[in-house]
């Protein structure tokens, strides 16, 4: 984009957006377009759009920002579509949407002006008082029968980020051909309805919600447990240190947890909503400094198991201590593999499991949990990344009646144990990391102790994840480049291993790339994925991300050693370690 095009841009920004502060920092930098070119290109070379978790990004002016202009479009379009796609319904006035949001900057703001914009288009449009979880948002669609929703939040984010999630009926976060179908709505947008909300809840079209919502939400957390008699009798036993990372969870894990009788330890700092998220860099339960105040708690009171959930409590964190009372941080995937191991063995012991089990995974979590499912004659779904697709083979299931659903799950900390709710859900996972912490307890060991049983029965899996990344528009060309360096020229080997098979989920192909001629068509839904399947059961995948400007690398390095675990670790540290420093070597060689 030239100077110009970029000025002209801004100042149309400038006429069109309503808020004050936003409009102020585009004047700010025209003020001096020369000196602050480069922030006004990556401001307006773009506008936001849907991604796997929706609109995600930075908040201030610019069709690229977070802002009320973009907000109020999302909102317009999204209404747009959802009338057209349902007329009927339109025409007899009887859409209904509802709308949550987390502690971020804005949230309350951007979530108070969606509800109206709904309103505003004749939908009856439920607002929650307060910050809520993302999983409760999901959960109110289905109790109340909902259209769509809308939650505003960017998730584990660092604190100059919001976003907009946008949901479907059904509880799930919109897929194809929905998303495509909504931006196109977004981009034709010439104006905006809205309405006060005074007028809007004297004409009935806003209701504001809590109880009502938050009551089911809870019983229906506890209602997914296999134990309340063991936790009924065992609670005192167990003692939790906890941290919302200054977001929605402290009222739902505190509430969820308490009511089982198990005493929760909040870490005080950390409790209450902050949208700077001042005690963390980023509220991020994946990251060991997020959890850093919550393990040094933990070891004061000594006790039995950490836990943390992100900013709008979908995403579960933990740790626990090892033999020597240091704490260990649980990886997704771990957490993940023992949570499936865990439902499998209650379900069976119990007699619950249904006919025809399936539990859900998407392309880049470890294939651990292949194993164990296939031992225990579980059906086993791979789907893209982005709970959406989980939740999406959820409905399929439904719908075929071909399979039971019981877990689903990503490795990047988000769980789903229920079906009310068509998201992660980390106020259930923390319920039922609780109860299973209690069950091996039980039996004598802990969760570090039933991993390497684990570990021994289907072989060491270690994980790592590699991320870099590429702001502005010329980010957006390298990690294109990137992707297509990697396309063009594949890769025979990673950490000494050859490749034996690549799955191009953009070309929706697998193939050998000693015979790349000979190709075999996939079934998934197009993405830019690369994996690339290693001899002796390792995987690498690459992909960019769909809601930040950064390209992600992940190993799920498998390892089976004649010598035993220790032996099998040692040799998946030192593959993890060759295949990082080779895709190190890819991502500086772009600089």
């Amino acid at each position: 984009m030239t100077k110009e095009e970029i000025v002209a841009k801004a100042k149309e920004y400038i006429a069109l957006e309503k808020d004050s502060a936003f409009r102020a920092e585009i004047e700010k930098l025209i003020a001096d377009a020369d000196a602050n070119l480069a922030e006004l290109e990556d401001r307006f070379y773009r506008s936001l759009e849907f991604g796997t978790g929706g609109l995600r990004g930075v908040i201030g002016g610019g069709y690229n920002r977070m802002n009320t202009f973009v907000i109020n479009n999302a909102t317009q379009g999204l209404a747009n579509y959802i009338i057209k796609t349902f007329p009927e319904k339109a025409a007899k006035g009887q859409l209904s949407a509802v709308v949550a949001y987390d502690s971020r900057r804005y949230s309350d703001v951007f979530a108070e002006a969606t509800a109206l914009i709904f309103a505003a288009n004749g939908f009856k449009t439920y607002l929650f008082t307060g910050l809520r979880p993302t999983p409760e948002l999901s959960f109110a669609i289905r109790r109340l029968g909902c259209d769509t929703g809308v939650v505003v939040t960017a998730s584990h984010n660092p604190p100059q980020y919001n976003g907009y999630k946008a949901y479907w009926n059904d509880g799930a976060q919109v897929i194809e051909p929905h998303d495509v179908g909504i931006i196109d709505e977004v981009n034709s947008v010439s104006s905006v309805k809205t309405i006060s909300k005074e007028d809007a809840i004297a004409q009935g079209k806003l209701v504001l919600i809590d109880k009502e919502i938050d009551e089911p939400y809870w019983a229906m957390a506890k209602a997914q447990l296999f134990r309340p008699e063991l936790i009924k009798e065992k609670a005192g036993e167990v003692k939790i240190v906890y941290t919302p990372l200054h977001g929605t969870g402290a009222m739902h894990v505190e509430k969820v947890l308490g009511d089982l009788g198990l005493k929760v330890i909040t870490v005080p700092e950390q409790r209450e909503p902050d949208g700077t998220f001042r005690t963390v860099e980023k509220p991020n339960p994946e990251e060991a400094p997020a959890l850093k105040m919550a393990v040094e708690l933990a070891e004061k009171e000594k006790a039995d198991v950490v836990m943390a959930t992100d900013p709008d409590a979908d995403r579960f964190g933990s740790a626990v201590p090892s033999k020597d009372g240091k704490y260990v941080l649980i990886s997704g995937n771990q957490m993940g593999v023992l949570l499936t191991d865990y439902i499998i063995t209650s379900r069976k012991e119990l007699g619950k499991m249904p006919a025809n089990p399936a539990m859900i995974r998407s392309i880049v979590t470890s294939p651990m949990v292949d194993k164990i499912a296939a031992k225990n004659g579980i059906y086993l779904s791979e789907c893209l990344t982005g709970f959406k697709w989980i939740a999406n083979d959820m409905a399929t299931f439904e719908k075929t009646g071909a399979h039971q659903y019981i877990f689903g799950f990503e490795e990047s900390y988000g769980y789903n144990v229920e079906t009310d709710v068509r998201d992660k859900d980390g106020v259930s996972a923390a319920a039922m990391c609780a109860e299973m912490t209690l069950y091996w307890r039980s039996k004598g060991k802990s969760l570090l102790e039933r991993l390497t049983e684990l570990y021994a029965e289907y072989g060491y899996f270690e994980d790592r994840a590699i991320s870099k990344n590429f702001p502005g528009s010329s980010g957006v060309e390298t990690m294109k480049k990137i992707m297509s360096s990697l396309r063009e020229k594949g890769l025979s080997s990673l950490g000494g291993k050859r490749v034996e098979k690549i799955r191009d989920v953009q070309t929706s192909v697998t193939f050998d790339p000693a015979k790349p001629a000979e190709k075999t068509a996939i079934s998934l839904p197009k993405s830019n994925v690369l994996q690339f399947f290693l001899e002796g059961g390792s995987v690498v995948s690459a992909r960019p991300s769909g809601t930040e400007p950064k390209i992600k690398f992940y190993i799920n390095a498998s390892v089976s050693s004649a010598a035993g675990l220790d032996a099998a670790k040692e040799e998946a540290g030192k593959l993890c370690a060759a295949i990082e420093a080779e895709i190190n070597a890819i991502l500086d060689s772009t600089k």
